[in-house]
């Protein structure tokens, strides 16, 4: 980036998926619009100049509610949980207490840590923010994603640790701005109309 360049990231969480109580990182399922509050959140994102969304259902519908075009990015995916996809929340294994870093490097069995969901889905958010600040001095850009998706962006500011203390709310928008001197800003988290 050079001068005055910034990159506002509009990070939106798709709508509440259906998953039948159970874990859905991985496993591809819908999303429940019906009632959602579509509108509201489309006025407070306005224009944007570019759009990605994780290929997954749930998130390729909320980016339909939202915007007529978007990209594709198949690195915002959500973290895959292995053996606990598909397992009911109540049911979900007890893993003891971990520091914000263990818990960062966790792996369910098969699946991955929180670590590698930032390794994949953060090189494509630090591009598509510089590849953006190139052309103009101020840019907005979104990405419809899921709550991992969204933390591991936060981590660019704040750290893997301190990302995983984030709650993301479906239908939220949380803003990171990417800064003249390459650093990130977090301008709001968890916006909800």
């Amino acid at each position: 980036m050079r001068g005055n360049q910034t990159t506002e990231i509009l990070m939106i969480r798709h709508a509440p998926s259906l998953d039948e109580g159970r874990l859905a990182g991985a496993r591809d399922v819908a999303a429940r619009l019906e009632g959602a509050r579509i509108a509201p959140l489309r006025a407070a994102i306005g224009a944007v100049d570019h759009v990605i969304a994780s290929p997954m259902l749930r998130c390729q519908q909320t980016a339909a509610a939202l915007f007529e075009a978007w990209e594709d990015a198949p690195a915002l995916r959500e973290q895959d949980f292995g053996a606990w996809e598909g397992v009911p929340y109540a049911d979900l294994p007890d893993i003891g207490a971990m520091s914000g870093a263990e818990l960062a490097q966790h792996r369910p069995p098969k699946g991955e840590s929180f670590a590698d969901l930032c390794a994949r889905a953060c090189p494509v958010i630090t591009a598509l923010a510089a590849a953006e600040a190139v052309s103009q001095t101020q840019r907005k850009v979104a990405l419809v994603a899921h709550a991992g998706t969204i933390r591991a962006a936060l981590s660019l500011a704040v750290g893997q640790p301190a990302a995983l203390s984030f709650q993301i709310a479906n239908l939220s928008l949380t803003r990171l701005i990417l800064l003249p001197n390459g650093l990130y800003s977090i301008a709001g988290v968890n916006w909800q109309p």
